[in-house]
């Protein structure tokens, strides 16, 4: 099985995996349904006015594209594939 993990401190709300996520993997959420979230030093700065998170709600659901990967503005989506391997999210913006 397929599991998506967020790091939701570094998730900056942009909603960009649930954009290009193919099979609805992600929804976002209020902040105030997340918690005890303290965001990194870095998001706080840079995305202090959204205030919504995404949560891998269907998480196995996920077919490996990798699409949200490459869209990912925090760098927060680690996917880790039916053989154990790991695939992070690096931002387009950052490559």
């Amino acid at each position: 099985m397929v599991q998506v993990d967020i790091d939701i401190s570094r998730c900056t709300g942009c909603s960009h995996c649930k954009d290009v996520c193919p099979v609805n993997v992600f929804e976002l959420r209020p902040r105030a349904e997340v918690p005890d979230v303290v965001d990194s030093a870095e998001v706080a700065a840079k995305f202090q006015f959204r205030g919504e998170k995404s949560l891998a709600i269907h998480g196995p659901e996920c077919i490996v594209c990798e699409a949200c990967l490459f869209e990912c503005e925090g760098e927060c989506i680690l996917i880790t594939d039916e053989e154990q391997h790991v695939h992070r999210s690096t931002s387009k913006q950052s490559v």
